[in-house]
């Protein structure tokens, strides 16, 4: 009862207060770091040349067609851009908005599904969730489309609640239907085909567990897969139709040959998201089991087990991406939102003081593991990440490890008074802080990671008329920092498809660049350190401008 006392408590003021401070400590630090290499730079780049040029049909990355990935972010970068101005802030803003949201839409449907204290308890989760966090304040794709796709299966575990959809046709329940199939079409415009295959094999897969075949015809998927067609194939046909080439590569190579082969040289052992879950979830780790196996229930009086639906997309999603020869650790963030929604079933209910308690030891090991580990993070430095930087980043992270201890010993003593709502709390903010310290300090190594501050330093002395050279190198950030693109030379990596298809943009030898150079009667070029040494061996006219540990700039004297 003492739970549900403050839960009635939290409905009004106090839940608002927190969800404002919770606000305002998500958007707050969009601004305070520089953008990193390479996705950072890579999706800053793409909209600001949408807005430069007016072109928002066809992706460009420093001036060559980039089919990599759908335009929805894209596009609400750019209108972030074209709003607000051009700012590391705008630039993360959809990654930050979609990751909001996605705690919002967690909370609530889980309230919905499960009960209120379990809706709460899973919009904290979720927000605590270190892997969450932190990927909602960096510049990816994977945010939006987990976003999508989590609101999407929350969408259609509603419209099959019993009390949604009593006689298999109700108003409401076509509405969330209808809401469902919108949001995978958005989610197939963030990233790809992911965002229909994934919710099919888990619609599949959950109707054979369940025996429940009449579930796939509930969902109406031919209205769906209009509604969803609606929403995705005008930008889809009308890019193939400007650019003939688009559809073989988009469909075939970066989803088939992706999946299947080593091409994109993201191999990882089939094990590797073992670790990143378990790292992801903090500080919630303790919980983790204990709200998987809360996925098993069956409530023998409900025909649809939302509980069941949830815990097939967590694990056939993990599974897919584990059988993947392509794998970053961002790629599992769509499971979140649910292994948030069934530990919040798990802890929610009159036993729950007892549960967080116990729930909350791992984060107070963890914590005191890394505080004792922050002093050998210096052995990591090298001679392109001096050091110096390193020690500059060590108080970030001493605060991030002490928020995640004190965070995990409050939730522990909060939990044995029997305020379990509070030490759900309490554990949400270590896990967030601890995050968000390990991401605010990672700008100490911003000199080395971006090109911020040597395009700040040339950016006013570059006419923009003259020619401006890669140099056998790709710094993915200096084309935004220095709003305008450069002229790449002898250097193809993910621009090797676009190259061949504008050959003439590219320099393909170096021998190449030097006749161009030669030619120009003013030019600028970025090239390694190693690069530089050698031009200079060879007498080419090159004053150096500035340079740090990873990159030079020269100019033509």
């Amino acid at each position: 009862m003492r739970e549900l006392r403050e839960l009635r408590e939290l409905r009004r003021g106090p839940l608002l207060a927190l969800l404002l401070a919770f606000a305002l400590a998500w958007f707050g630090t969009l601004e305070q770091r520089r953008l990193i290499n390479p996705d950072e730079g890579r999706y800053a780049e793409i909209p600001r040349e949408m807005v430069s040029t007016g072109d928002w049909l066809t992706p460009r990355l420093n001036g060559i067609k980039y089919f990599e990935k759908p335009a929805l972010q894209y596009w609400a970068t750019a209108t972030a851009f074209t709003a607000f101005g051009e700012h590391h802030w705008t630039a993360r803003l959809w990654p930050a908005l979609t990751g909001f949201l996605g705690v919002l839409a967690t909370g609530l449907a889980a309230a919905k599904l499960f009960g209120p204290q379990a809706g709460l308890i899973a919009a904290a989760v979720l927000a605590g969730s270190v892997l969450w966090n932190v990927i909602g304040h960096v510049n990816t794709l994977d945010m939006g489309v987990s976003f999508f796709l989590a609101a999407a299966v929350f969408a259609l575990c509603l419209a099959q609640r019993d009390d949604a959809n009593p006689g298999g046709n109700s108003s409401e329940s076509r509405r969330w239907q209808d809401a469902a199939w919108a949001l995978l079409g958005l989610a197939v415009l963030s990233k790809g085909l992911i965002g229909l295959v994934l919710p099919a094999a888990t619609v599949v897969a959950y109707a054979l567990w369940q025996r429940d075949w009449g579930f796939i015809v509930r969902i109406r998927p031919l209205r769906g897969v209009l509604l969803l067609l609606a929403i995705t194939a005008p930008w889809f046909i009308a890019v193939s139709l400007a650019n003939p080439e688009f559809a073989h590569f988009f469909f075939i190579h970066e989803h088939f040959e992706r999946f299947l082969t080593k091409a994109h040289g993201r191999y990882q052992p089939i094990w590797y998201f073992i670790p990143v879950l378990l790292v992801g979830i903090l500080p919630w780790l303790g919980s983790l089991l204990p709200g998987l196996a809360a996925g098993f229930r069956h409530d023998g009086g409900l025909r649809f087990q939302p509980q069941r639906f949830l815990l097939v997309w967590a694990v056939l999603v993990f599974v897919f991406f584990s059988a993947s020869s392509s794998k970053l650790a961002s790629y599992i963030l769509p499971i979140f939102p649910a292994l948030a929604a069934l530990i919040g079933l798990h802890l929610a209910g009159r036993v729950a003081s007892r549960r967080i308690a116990w729930h909350a030891l791992p984060a107070v090991v963890v914590g005191g593991a890394c505080l004792l580990l922050v002093p050998y993070v210096t052995r990591f430095a090298s001679g392109t990440v001096p050091v110096v930087l390193y020690e500059a980043y060590q108080p970030w992270l001493y605060a991030a490890a002490a928020a995640l201890l004190i965070g995990g010993i409050a939730a522990v003593r909060l939990g044995r008074q029997g305020r379990s709502m509070a030490a759900v709390v309490a554990l949400a903010f270590g896990g967030f802080a601890f995050g968000q310290g390990f991401l605010l300090g990672h700008d100490s190594l911003g000199s080395v990671n971006s090109a911020h501050d040597v395009a700040a330093t040339i950016r006013s002395q570059v006419p923009q008329d003259a020619p401006f050279f890669s140099v056998d190198t790709y710094d993915q950030t200096l084309q935004f920092y220095l709003k305008r693109t450069t002229t790449m030379v002898a250097y193809r990596d993910e621009l090797g498809f676009g190259i061949d298809q504008e050959p003439q943009k590219f320099i393909p030898d170096i021998a190449g660049f030097e006749r161009a150079w030669s030619a120009a009667p003013v030019a600028w070029a970025l090239m390694s350190p190693s690069i530089w040494q050698q031009m200079s061996e060879k007498g080419l006219p090159m004053t150096e401008v500035i340079r740090d540990t990873r990159r030079v700039i020269v100019r033509k004297p």
